[in-house]
């Protein structure tokens, strides 16, 4: 199995610590409004990761967070808590807020058939463990305290711009010291946040003999030291983290604890809809229930979101989809077939063909393409592949109920007794329960509509 390392800027051969327990730690969202169809693109990608781990034998113990506090609307020490505006904007507590978005993001996470986490982390859950990384940070010297934080001293960590090739000269002061004239050093950013007498913050937490918060950057480390010990295998997330948000987890975890954060890196880039950045100010926003509304599946956008490279810039819109769409059905179809005419092979050479072609480097289109030209496949393969990708393939073939077969030994009847005019109207009958037939020499086979 190969992985592209952001670490290194190359392939690299996976090599895990415990080829029984691969450690990997998932950024996960901040949990402050509906989720949408660009967080989600993220999230399918690291569930193929998983799903190609599990059928390379490899063990799996996985960690994504839910960030529920501390993520201010900048992406880096200025502006307003996430959801703090988000419950302001519903009228609701931060509380009520998290909690609902929470469900909402398990749920659509759920309809696109992911593979669980072994843990979900909520971020307000690890209050006392950020405080003593903070504490180990400050008695290594690595902090100091200004009117409204405890930054970390990027100048005290070598290595800091390594990781993102950062320039760090030609980092202005004015664009990161905004909320804090206080910082040393322009890359400087904050493990803590004391609230200051003007702000309202519901989420707060005694510190240091002040109200406050943990910075956004401290769960991913904290959470990370906690469940999954000082060095993981693999850190995933998107591009737009590399400058700051990974840079800063490096930093902080590497300082306190002295060892690598992870071994391998991954990012996925970005989902654009029309060739535009994805925005409430656009309208262009699409949840996977808008997606429903206009009769497509959640495992419809899975398939067309693995039709792409994770490290491919995809841009989204609904002609893309129906393609996506076009090609489940037809697999599906495929495999409806199989139930019927249950004479294919395993096609086992094919099946180490596609698992090659995804360990190298998650290249989930060359698998699909290798699966477009299988023929005379059986039901055992299309299990693997439906273990390999998690589209709902396996599990809506069989669903034909007993009224469904009726109508079609009916229509059989008919056509057989070349009564078209009664075989017409079953077919009409059965399309109103997203069956076809289609005949041929060897009699009438039925398929999905949909």
């Amino acid at each position: 199995m190969k992985l592209y390392n952001t670490l290194s800027h190359k392939v690299e051969a996976f090599n895990p610590f415990n080829p029984d327990q691969v450690k990997i730690y998932t950024c996960g969202p901040t949990v402050y409004s509906q989720p949408h169809i660009g967080n989600f693109a993220a999230y399918v990608y690291w569930d193929l990761l998983v799903r190609t781990l599990l059928a390379n034998n490899y063990g799996v113990r996985r960690v994504l967070n839910l960030t529920d506090v501390g993520h201010l609307t900048s992406d880096r020490d200025d502006g307003e808590d996430k959801l703090e505006k988000g419950a302001r904007q519903l009228g609701e507590t931060v509380w009520v807020v998290a909690e609902r978005y929470i469900g909402e993001f398990r749920r659509d996470y759920e309809r696109l058939d992911l593979v669980q986490p072994d843990v979900w982390a909520r971020a307000t859950d690890y209050i006392a463990e950020d405080e003593a990384i903070v504490d180990r940070l400050s008695d290594k010297g690595y902090t100091y305290e200004t009117s409204d934080g405890v930054y970390f001293d990027t100048s005290k960590f070598a290595k800091y711009a390594d990781f993102a090739r950062l320039d760090l000269s030609s980092i202005k002061a004015g664009a990161r010291v905004e909320f804090s004239q206080e910082k040393k050093h322009p890359s400087d950013f904050a493990v803590w946040k004391f609230i200051q007498p003007n702000e309202q913050h519901a989420m707060r937490w005694e510190y240091l003999g002040r109200s406050g918060y943990p910075g956004w950057h401290l769960e991913c480390s904290t959470i990370i030291h906690n469940e999954l010990g000082e060095t993981i295998d693999i850190h995933t997330g998107g591009i737009d983290h590399i400058p700051v948000h990974h840079t800063n987890e490096i930093a902080q975890s590497e300082a306190a604890f002295d060892k690598k954060l992870s071994k391998y890196w991954l990012h996925c880039n970005f989902l654009t809809i029309d060739k535009q950045k994805i925005s409430k100010s656009l309208g262009n926003i699409w949840t996977l229930e808008d997606l429903e509304q206009k009769g497509y599946s959640p495992l419809d956008f899975k398939m067309w979101v693995l039709q792409g490279h994770y490290r491919s810039e995809r841009d989204f819109n609904f002609e893309n989809l129906d393609s996506a769409r076009i090609r489940r059905l037809n697999w599906r179809n495929r495999i409806a077939e199989c139930y019927q005419n249950p004479t294919g092979e395993s096609k086992l050479t094919e099946l180490t063909e596609i698992l090659s072609a995804v360990s190298d480097d998650l290249n989930s289109p060359r698998a699909f393409a290798l699966i477009d030209e299988v023929q005379n496949e059986s039901i055992e393969f299309w299990r693997i592949i439906d273990s390999y990708f998690g589209l709902g393939l396996i599990n809506s073939a069989p669903n034909i109920t007993d009224e469904i077969k009726a109508l079609l030994s009916q229509r059989e009847d008919a056509r057989v007794a070349k009564n078209f005019q009664l075989a017409d109207d079953i077919r009409e009958e059965l399309q109103k329960h997203n069956i076809t037939t289609k005949d041929t020499i060897s009699g009438q086979v039925w398929q999905y509509i949909k």
